[in-house]
């Protein structure tokens, strides 16, 4: 058997599973088994496989039609121009956050030695562009688990901004001092009903404390606000992610503990996807 038809094969097993991105994982897959580039596999599709080939392409293409995300798969994910570790046990990164990242930069683009806040690290893989970004930035990450935080301080790591940042185990609740110039935050907002609908390749392979955010989805995001208000410095700034229809509700919370809309970021379908608000 050859490329082409290895692929073709791949692509009709996905395809019959109803998986949107069929071709194109059929071939990223590929190229991960065979460790060659997808260009070189395309420019050579009648080289043949061998049984061994075969048979751990097939294991791959079995897993993804689980809805395995293929970024598990690989265990990485791209964002911000950089490969972050990414297993089970954190949020996938996803490139609506790039968006954050992006206003918070321009923003504070003249700006040195300040000190930011990442509730909810995850990955890690807001603090740590933006510190790598800004070499004198220093920065806090607080995650409630202790598996995410693995991943954070692995990725911290791999990309030399360890010591920067201060790793801490913990409920934001429980977070009494410290004085922030900058807090950015993708707390959980999925609610219920949408949490029930999310598909397989999210709601059975990633954390569901990541992503769920209550009956209205408010209640993380309503924690963090609270908590910013008392260890964000005066003026300070907090970019908050939101989902789908929440500006409305997340505005209102902003405004009854003390702070003032900065600027509002729409992704790319023009949804209002992050909020960002300063410390009156």
């Amino acid at each position: 058997m050859n490329y082409r038809q290895i692929l073709n094969r791949g692509t009709k097993i996905l395809k019959k599973n109803f998986i949107d991105t069929a071709n194109i994982d059929a071939e990223i897959l590929l190229s991960v088994s065979l460790k060659k580039s997808r260009e070189k596999i395309l420019l050579n599709l009648e080289d043949k496989l061998n049984k061994d080939q075969i048979n751990e392409y097939l294991e791959l293409i079995n897993r993804r039609n689980t809805y395995e995300p293929i970024s598990l798969m690989l265990g990485s994910k791209l964002f911000w121009n950089t490969e972050f570790c990414v297993n089970k046990d954190v949020l996938t990164p996803r490139f609506e956050t790039e968006l954050l990242i992006e206003e918070v930069l321009k923003i504070y683009k003249y700006c040195e030695n300040i000190s930011v806040l990442d509730i909810g690290l995850g990955t890690g893989c807001m603090l740590i562009s933006l510190l790598k970004e800004k070499k004198k930035w220093r920065g806090a990450g607080i995650e409630i688990s202790n598996l995410a935080l693995r991943v954070a301080k692995t990725n911290a790591k791999i990309q030399q901004v360890y010591n920067r940042i201060k790793f801490i185990n913990s409920d934001i609740d429980k977070i009494y001092s410290g004085k922030y110039d900058l807090i950015v935050t993708n707390p959980p907002y999925i609610n219920s009903i949408d949490y029930n609908n999310l598909n397989s390749g999210v709601k059975n392979f990633e954390p569901k404390m990541a992503l769920y955010g209550g009956k209205d989805g408010l209640d993380i995001i309503e924690k963090v606000i609270r908590k910013s208000k008392l260890i964000l410095k005066n003026n300070g700034l907090i970019g908050i992610e939101i989902g789908i229809g929440q500006y409305y509700n997340v505005a209102k919370l902003l405004e009854k503990n003390g702070f003032y809309i900065f600027k509002i970021v729409k992704d790319y379908q023009k949804i209002k996807r992050c909020i960002l608000a300063k410390n009156k």
